[in-house]
C-alpha cells in the first residue's frame, strides 16, 4: 500500500478492489477523490448548476456521481467546451486524468489486476460500492432513530453535507470527508450496508470493542443473522 501515493484508505481501497471486479472503476474513483471539486457552482446560476449535477447524480451517492462524471467526460473527447456547459471545472477534471494514469501504471507495477465488472451486471454499482467500504470503514456514521447520524465507534454527531447527492437517509453512510462548520457535516457519501462492515473488516466492527448505542444493536442483529445462515448451510 505505501508503493501507492494515496491516503491510506485510498490504498486500500484500490488494493482490494480486483477482489470485487472494478479495479478499473475504482482506479477512476480515487482519481477524481484526490483532485479538487469537479463541480463549479456560481452565485449567478446556481439553479442551472444544481441541474446540471442532478444529470450525473446516482441514487447510491457521490462517490459513483464522480464516477459518472468522470465517465461523461471521457465519452465526450475531454472537451473543455463541454465541462464548461456542464458547470464541470476542466482544470480538475484533466488533472484527475493525469492521476488516473499514474495510478494505473503503479497497479500495473504492482501487479493489481485490472478489471471491470460487465456494465450490464446488476453488481456492476454494487461491487465498487464494496469496493469503497473496504478502505473506508473507519469513516462510517449511522442513522440514529432521532434522524441525525452518529459517527461508528468515536459517536459524533453529523449531518449529510447540503452537497451531497443522496437524496435519501440510508442508515448506513460511508464518507469520504468530516466538515466542520457551524454542524459537524460528512461530505462525499455513499450508502452501503452494514452486512458489508462486517465482511471487509470484522476486526474493526468486533462487538468486544464496540460501543454501546443504536449502531451496536444493529450490528448485533447482523452477526445474528449471519450466524443462523451459516447453521442453515449445515
Amino acid at each position: 500500500m505505501a508503493e501507492f501515493p494515496l491516503d491510506p484508505q485510498l490504498a486500500k481501497m484500490m488494493v482490494a478492489s480486483p477482489e470485487f471486479n472494478c479495479s478499473n472503476e475504482i482506479v477512476s474513483v480515487a482519481a477524481m477523490l484526490s483532485v479538487p471539486n469537479v463541480f463549479v457552482r456560481p452565485k449567478e446560476a446556481a439553479k442551472a448548476a444544481d441541474e446540471a449535477k442532478a444529470r450525473f447524480a446516482h441514487i447510491d451517492g457521490d462517490h459513483l456521481t464522480l464516477l459518472n462524471v468522470y465517465h461523461a467526460w471521457k465519452a465526450n473527447g475531454e472537451d473543455g467546451q463541454w465541462a464548461y456547459d456542464n458547470f464541470l471545472n476542466q482544470r480538475s477534471l484533466k488533472a484527475a486524468d493525469s492521476v488516473r494514469s499514474q495510478l494505473a501504471r503503479i497497479c500495473q507495477r504492482l501487479n493489481v489486476r485490472q478489471v471491470s465488472t460487465p456494465f450490464e451486471d446488476k453488481n456492476y454499482y454494487v461491487n465498487i460500492r464494496k469496493a469503497i467500504t473496504a478502505g473506508y470503514f473507519m469513516q462510517v456514521a449511522h442513522l440514529e432513530r432521532q434522524g441525525n447520524y452518529l459517527t461508528v465507534k468515536d459517536n459524533q454527531v453529523v449531518h449529510l453535507h447540503p452537497s451531497t447527492c443522496l437524496d435519501h437517509k440510508p442508515e448506513w453512510t460511508l464518507y469520504h470527508e468530516f466538515v466542520l462548520t457551524s454542524r459537524n457535516y460528512i461530505r462525499t457519501a455513499t450508502d452501503i450496508k452494514g452486512e458489508w462492515l462486517i465482511d471487509v473488516a470484522p476486526h474493526y466492527f468486533d462487538l468486544a470493542n464496540f460501543p454501546a448505542g443504536e449502531a451496536r444493536r444493529a450490528l448485533e442483529r447482523m452477526y445474528a443473522k449471519k450466524e443462523r445462515d451459516r447453521s442453515d448451510r449445515f
